[in-house]
């Protein structure tokens, strides 16, 4: 196997973490069967047998904004300390993307100048809603703006939507509901216009592009007959349309990366901005095999049709330039 594969998506679950959760009312994760053991000693080891030579860690769903009583504020800070930790004690290896305690904006973005500059995180990831506040909601524009401003990763992940007891008919959240809840918020992102003023983001799209590939022309449509019912001097008609804003977005590999979902992105958008995640530990080493091993099928499609390189390869290549230090550090400051 090839070497140098960067995971951008991966998960490190501290066993306080669980116990807190647990008493917060989250027994199970999501409708499925339990909570995963964690380790940094385990985590190498499972990179280090599949060519994997730095992950990105990030806390998953529920992330900090457990309810029960628990401080999203204390938690996220409690969180970001460990995971800083445990980068500094593995440099080469790991990255973090630092938890914000949502749907407090302004603590948002105070706990990320915290992360960001002292903790040294790369990044961030965003729940696709916080006890029932979606992130493409209008209070959250000051965060897309500075997340922007400072150019630093942001990987979108997805939690189970509200109302989600109606609506999961007794199916682990994670098979679907997760790829809807991750759709509606990139499109609602897109047509809002969210994603047209903040050209300095960096936005990951997780779960081999969930279902936005297969929704946007849908979208499209939509925003065009939106448009039509407006004023000619609405300013609306100057943002861009969705279908040219999914250029600007990277989408990582991770889920289930079969030949449909591949075929969508890299046909909607190429294959400059996939990147590679792992879901690990959240996805167990077999299922995360069982991806590696739909990938190494799917591409060789990709590559005698388009002539792109092998994806271990390919993804790395995209990874460095996701990763690269950003040109703008502070808020609204030019570098």
């Amino acid at each position: 196997m090839s070497e140098g594969v960067v995971d951008v998506h991966s998960h490190f679950l501290p066993q306080w973490y669980v116990d807190l959760a647990r008493a917060a009312g989250h027994e199970l994760p999501y409708g499925m069967p339990g909570w995963p053991a964690w380790n940094a000693a385990d985590h190498l080891g499972f990179m280090a047998e599949r060519g994997i030579t730095r992950s990105l860690l990030s806390l998953s769903s529920p992330g900090v904004a457990l309810g029960g009583g628990v401080d999203p504020v204390d938690l996220a800070k409690r969180v970001n300390e460990y995971g800083a930790m445990v980068v500094a004690d593995h440099p080469d290896h790991f990255g973090l993307l630092a938890s914000l305690p949502l749907p407090d904006v302004d603590a948002a973005i105070a706990e990320l100048g915290h992360s960001i500059d002292p903790l040294g995180a790369e990044g961030v990831i965003l729940p696709t809603h916080a006890l029932g506040t979606y992130v493409a909601d209008a209070s959250h524009e000051a965060l897309w703006r500075e997340l922007a401003d400072r150019e630093c990763v942001v990987l979108l992940h997805p939690t189970s939507p509200v109302g989600w007891e109606a609506t999961a008919l007794g199916q682990p959240r994670p098979m679907a509901d997760f790829l809807f809840d991750t759709g509606r918020v990139v499109l609602a992102l897109a047509m809002r216009g969210t994603l047209g003023r903040h050209h300095g983001l960096r936005l990951v799209v997780p779960h081999s592009g969930s279902l936005v590939p297969m929704l946007v022309d849908r979208a499209a449509m939509f925003q065009l007959g939106q448009r039509l019912a407006l004023p000619p001097g609405d300013p609306a008609h100057t943002e861009p349309a969705v279908t040219g804003i999914l250029g600007d977005l990277r989408w990582d590999l991770s889920g289930t990366p079969t030949p449909t979902h591949l075929d969508a992105i890299v046909d909607r958008v190429g294959d400059d901005h996939l990147v590679y995640g792992s879901d690990f530990c959240f996805t167990p080493p077999v299922a995360v095999d069982l991806q590696l091993g739909l990938l190494d099928n799917a591409w060789p499609t990709r590559t005698t049709r388009l002539g792109l390189p092998p994806w271990r390869e390919k993804t790395t290549a995209n990874a460095a330039r996701l990763l690269q230090a950003p040109t703008r550090c502070a808020r609204g400051t030019d570098g």
